[in-house]
């Protein structure tokens, strides 16, 4: 029965197929029941559910299962036409009723059009309404009084000056999940525990943002990560707490400690280590293949020592290709032919713009600039085009 093929056809979805026109084996299923009228209209809303909102058989079944009381397919019919009319398309439609299949037999006056015009007057209308709703059509199962309103008021009290609602809609996107839950076992909770850590006013904003997930935690699983910052060295005291609290929140534990060890595995100490994450917190995110990269690369081939890795972690955190072997390979012709009174070090110049890298390091020495270009390029001199050695 669950090998079934569709035979329903697109204009069905707002005119019922006669039980003629429903799959043969759907037929047989149903018609075999003891009152097969009744069992011939409940095949059709299957039927509906599979054709309409691409529903698998078995799911259709499984849903209808507990609707033996619906014989009709007036009421998924209404809801089709109620986000047809929103601007949902097609694929938002079926999105929705895939994430949460009541939604197709909810009352649209009493249940759906009230969550609706709450999400529409936070800004949501049309197309990007239908995205949304299609990807947390759970939202609309919940109850707007008890959980939706005070939760989104209590989301709002952290973006006091977001008068368009832009932040909110942004954390509501990444982590609406907070609002499945009642309102008042987390986040107010979580919100007054960071703020009495210091985390406070456009900060906290920006940790929501950046974090939002961390909110919806167990105080519990938030105070043991606040505990693993300040061991890793952050002061609560300064505005990079926060940053390592991003941080820490964004990984794992076992992939924290993994990246400690393969830090410390280029000679660098633990002690070292908890500096380079506390002057350059985004270091904690970086994947370890980068790390591994960077350290292999500056280390071993670039020659940087590891105090200066230390001194200036950043430059793990660099596109190789992109940024670091360019600005690498025209330090190794500025310096083999002493164009600077000084000797350049790598990391140090890794954080300019490429424009002024250019100005400076490059156009600045003329009579070499083909030859400079070419290393800044990755190109080998005898493969330039003669226009370009004139340049």
């Amino acid at each position: 029965m669950y090998a079934l093929r569709s035979s329903f056809s697109i204009s069905s979805r707002h005119n019922p197929p006669s039980l003629l026109r429903i799959d043969p084996l759907l037929y047989c299923f149903f018609s075999s029941s003891s009152h097969s009228q009744a069992s011939a209209s409940y095949g059709i809303v299957v039927q509906y559910l599979i054709d309409t909102f691409e529903l698998s058989p078995a799911r259709a079944v499984s849903i209808m299962s507990s609707r033996r009381g619906i014989a009709s397919t007036e009421k998924p019919q209404s809801v089709y036409k109620y986000l047809s009319e929103l601007g949902f398309s097609e694929a938002h439609i079926q999105s929705t009723i895939r994430l949460a299949p009541q939604i197709a037999f909810s009352n649209i006056e009493k249940t759906l059009k009230p969550k609706i015009e709450f999400f529409q007057n936070l800004g949501l209308v049309g197309s990007d309404l239908g995205r949304f709703i299609s990807k947390h059509s759970t939202l609309l199962t919940i109850s707007l009084e008890k959980r939706l309103m005070p939760s989104v008021e209590i989301l709002k009290s952290v973006f006091p000056k977001d008068e368009c609602n832009s932040d909110l809609l942004q954390v509501l996107r990444r982590c609406s999940d907070m609002l499945m839950r009642s309102p008042y076992t987390r986040l107010p909770v979580n919100i007054n525990y960071l703020q009495s850590c210091g985390i406070v006013g456009s900060q906290l904003s920006m940790l929501l943002k950046r974090q939002p997930a961390l909110f919806g935690m167990r105080e519990s699983q938030v105070r043991d990560l606040v505990s693993m910052v300040v061991e890793t060295g952050f002061s609560t005291n300064t505005r990079m707490f926060v940053h390592g609290l991003h941080a820490i929140s964004s990984v794992s534990n076992a992939t924290f400690k993994k990246k400690v060890e393969l830090i410390c595995s280029f000679g660098i100490t633990e002690k070292e280590c908890m500096r380079m994450f506390t002057s350059a917190p985004v270091l904690i995110r970086t994947s370890v293949g980068k790390l591994k990269r960077g350290l292999e690369f500056f280390m071993n081939e670039a020659e940087v020592s590891r105090s200066d890795i230390v001194r200036k972690p950043t430059c793990l955190m660099h596109a190789m290709q992109g940024r670091v072997l360019p600005r690498y390979r025209v330090l190794q012709v500025v310096n083999s032919k002493r164009l600077s009174k000084k000797h350049l070090q790598l990391i140090d110049i890794l954080g300019m713009s490429d424009e002024n890298f250019l100005d400076k390091f490059v156009h600045r020495f003329p009579d070499h600039v083909t030859e400079l270009l070419a290393a800044f390029r990755g190109q080998c001199m005898d493969e330039l085009q003669p226009k370009e050695l004139e340049t």
